[in-house]
């Protein structure tokens, strides 16, 4: 599965979406594409997209056209979070 979302600007990012992400049921595999601004998973056949679409966007990557100056700043923080993780 892949999602293109925005707000993804270097590898504290895609840090925070990997780590994000891999804890929820059902994904196996999160790869972050940071120049296109592409999600890929691995999933099971049971991980429903718009969970992960929901989980993308409360973390600040929302799927183009559907943000927000909230969901902008909230993506500064989930960088700045895997800066310190990764």
């Amino acid at each position: 599965m892949e999602i293109k979302v925005e707000n993804i600007k270097c590898h504290g990012c895609a840090g925070s979406i990997k780590n994000g992400l891999s804890k929820m049921h059902g994904v196996k595999d999160v790869n972050v594409d940071i120049e296109n601004g592409i999600v890929s998973l691995t999933t099971d056949e049971t991980t429903d997209k718009h969970q992960i679409v929901s989980k993308l966007h409360s973390m600040g990557y929302p799927e183009p056209g559907k943000g927000s100056g909230l969901t902008t700043a909230t993506s500064f923080v989930s960088c700045m979070i895997g800066r310190v993780t990764t």
